[in-house]
């Protein structure tokens, strides 16, 4: 019998002869000087100007903030939060903050008022980095709770009669070395927090370690999944208060891609100007930032021949849009995650198996969700808790798992239906096909049942976007006499365009069952949108609640 066979027989374990290192975004960093310091970072400021610099210098300023977060009180465990856009400024806040133990909480600007001060004290910040053309924001934000301040650092020009205890960036790292004694952390210190967009009650914390995050980081940059490269040139429209911009400020410098950061100015023809100027080969948003991209391109009859992906999420890519960009050589990949998952669940890629069968079928498949990444572990339940079948057709209430999936909400705990042993419940309705596609049928909450049968709002919101005339649509379900619940189509037009009620109705006719037509088509010039830029279906639930039933 050999030694292996009696440690196996006996039940000993056989320890490794690996290294024992800390996954922290310190590593991360410091790859990221030793071998990208030569790439550039692009950041557009408030004033419409562009700053560069490279990596490299990157690095000596997170070193210098670093120095000014500890001379300002700072310790392992604090919370910092940043109240700011896409910028450089943001950037080295998202390093240097958890490099020294503390935990940057990237704060929801969008929020309402009330909430931006909920967030902040539930967080227990000590202080808050605000761009200066976000900084009256929250103040105002913090004045909703008589008394309450906490010292704001301001990022760019401070404008005046700010109240309060008032610092500016650049003078606190002004004359600071440009290298810092970074200390030893482990790997599963708190480094990131997030709250969520709170469609339904108050905003969720989720507490993100550095090495979910680097875990994170490595998965969203497989080929099978974002495809990141040192070649590429990358412009995250997606918010950094929006999931840490779906991990893209630790990717990019990781893989040592160009990054370039929009700032303020997201509307379309800005975010076009600064993808010809700086030749964008990817970029990463929400579909109510590309609808109106689309719109501008296809009025200018425009190609940006450098931009070649765009990865969306956030929610469903709407076909025409798919097809629409397509037509201009731009490639959609669609991608699904949550603030509880880091948040990169899926990925819309093509596999080998179809890649080169049917057209129609590989668009089909690429509408989806896409596939797990790895390291997400996934089933979908019916209502007696089974595993329903991957057969693309049968629904299921999605449950994940992972290193990168929270497994309880900061400061609330895990006792709560969402959580499950060791299971997160998405709250998604989803379906699998054979090929590993995930496709969401809709939120729980969103499903409008109608006499007994499901319908699925995101499937006629699809449809929807697929009229000539319409720009965006939402489906809501509301009361209703007879079915208990009937659908409600909430439509903006394109400019330009012309539709009434009839014909949408009769138009959808053409294409799904007559008990799924929407009882009512609202036009409206601009559907409500969560601080994320999905649409807030509550607030139209509650304005549009006794339309139906008198």
């Amino acid at each position: 019998m050999s030694l292996t066979d009696i440690r196996l027989e006996t039940g000993v374990a056989v320890p490794g002869t690996m290294m024992d290192v800390q996954l922290t975004i310190g590593w991360i960093f410091e790859h990221v000087l030793r071998n990208h310091g030569r790439r550039e970072v692009v950041a557009r400021l408030d004033d419409g100007s562009l700053h560069r610099y490279t990596y490299a210098d990157f690095g000596r300023r997170v070193a210098q903030l670093a120095h000014a977060l500890v001379e300002l009180g700072i310790k392992p465990g604090d919370r910092v939060a940043s109240f700011g856009w896409n910028t450089h400024r943001h950037l080295e806040l998202y390093y240097a903050v958890p490099m020294i133990g503390a935990i940057l909480h990237a704060t929801n600007i969008r929020l309402f008022p009330e909430q931006v001060c909920w967030v902040l004290r539930h967080a227990e910040d000590r202080f808050v980095f605000a761009d200066a053309s976000l900084a009256p924001a929250v103040t105002r934000a913090m004045a909703t709770t008589p008394e309450y301040r906490i010292p704001l650092v301001v990022m760019g020009a401070a404008p005046a009669d700010l109240p309060g205890e008032l610092y500016d960036y650049e003078s606190l790292l002004a004359r600071q070395p440009e290298s810092f004694p970074w200390p030893d952390l482990d790997e599963r210190t708190a480094a990131m927090l997030c709250y969520t967009s709170a469609t339904t009650g108050d905003p969720k914390g989720v507490l993100y370690t550095h090495r979910s995050q680097v875990l994170h980081a490595m998965c969203a940059g497989l080929a099978a999944s974002l495809n990141i490269t040192q070649r590429d040139t990358v412009m995250p429209v997606v918010p950094m208060f929006h999931v840490n911009a779906w991990g893209v400020p630790y990717l990019c410098p990781m893989v040592g891609a160009k990054l370039v950061l929009p700032g303020a100015k997201l509307d379309p023809a800005s975010v076009i100007d600064l993808v010809q100027q700086e030749q964008v080969t990817m970029s990463l948003g929400v579909p109510t930032v590309w609808l109106p991209v689309r719109d501008e391109l296809e009025k200018r009859d425009l190609r940006l021949d450098s931009l070649k992906t765009l990865v969306i999420g956030g929610s469903a890519v709407p076909p025409s849009l798919f097809d629409d960009l397509k037509k201009r050589g731009i490639t959609t990949v669609h991608a699904w995650g949550m603030t509880e998952m880091s948040p990169i669940g899926t990925v819309s890629r093509p596999i080998a198996e179809i890649e080169h069968g049917p057209p129609e079928q590989l668009r089909t498949e690429l509408l989806k969700q896409g596939r797990f990444v790895p390291l997400v572990a996934w089933k979908l339940t019916g209502e007696e808790g089974n595993e329903v079948p991957r057969d693309g057709k049968t629904p299921g209430a999605l449950w994940v798992r992972g290193p990168s999936v929270t497994a309880s909400y900061y400061r609330i705990g895990n006792d709560l239906p969402a959580f499950e042993e060791g299971w997160f419940h998405t709250g998604d309705v989803c379906t699998m096909d054979e090929w590993g596609y995930l496709q969401i049928v809709d939120r729980s909450k969103d499903l409008v049942k109608s006499g007994g049968e499901w319908i699925s709002s995101v499937d006629l919101e699809n449809l929807l976007m697929g009229h000539p005339a319409v720009r965006e649509a939402c489906v809501i379900g509301l009361p209703h006499e007879r079915w208990v619940e009937r659908p409600v189509a909430v439509v903006v037009l394109r400019e330009g365009q012309q539709a009434d009620e009839p014909g949408i109705q009769a138009w959808l006719g053409e294409r799904v069952v007559k008990w799924m037509i929407p009882d009512r088509v609202i036009f409206i010039d601009v559907i409500p949108r969560t601080g994320v830029g999905k649409f807030l279906k509550r607030e139209l639930r509650e304005r549009f609640h006794s339309l139906l039933t008198g």
